[in-house]
């Protein structure tokens, strides 16, 4: 399903990123709050490159922000952003919505279908539906 909407290409980006599950896994360790990326290959068991390409993408998706020195690794501190989640929730309400409108209809035609011309509730096998 193609997303749509002023924030479609974020949420296209934000479930792209999250379709790995090592950065799942990160996403899920970064909500306790901002850390190191050694400490973050430590918790996964992952080798540092393979960390530090996991949070460029998560970076560069705009998932993850970094704050600290540009010079030294050991001193940056990665961070979740709270906009492209607020973004992709937004999408899951409205296809939610989508859903819940469906299975209602469903369940009002189905209503309609169980019951006589009469209006009286049909028991027992259907007849030849019209």
């Amino acid at each position: 399903m193609k997303v749509a909407g002023p924030n479609a290409d974020g949420v296209d980006a934000t479930l792209a990123a999250l379709g790995e599950p090592s950065r799942r896994r990160l996403v899920e360790l970064l909500r306790d709050g901002p850390r190191r990326a050694g400490e973050l290959a430590a918790a996964l068991r992952m080798t540092p490159p393979a960390t530090s390409r996991h949070l460029r993408v998560l970076r560069s998706s705009g998932l993850v922000e970094v704050t600290g020195s540009a010079d030294d690794a050991r001193l940056r501190l990665y961070r979740l952003r709270q906009e492209p989640f607020v973004a992709l929730q937004a999408w899951l309400d409205q296809l939610d919505a989508f859903w819940g409108e469906q299975l209602d209809s469903f369940k009002r035609r189905t209503e309609r279908r169980e019951q006589a011309p009469d209006g009286t509730p049909v028991i027992g096998p259907r007849a030849e539906r019209p």
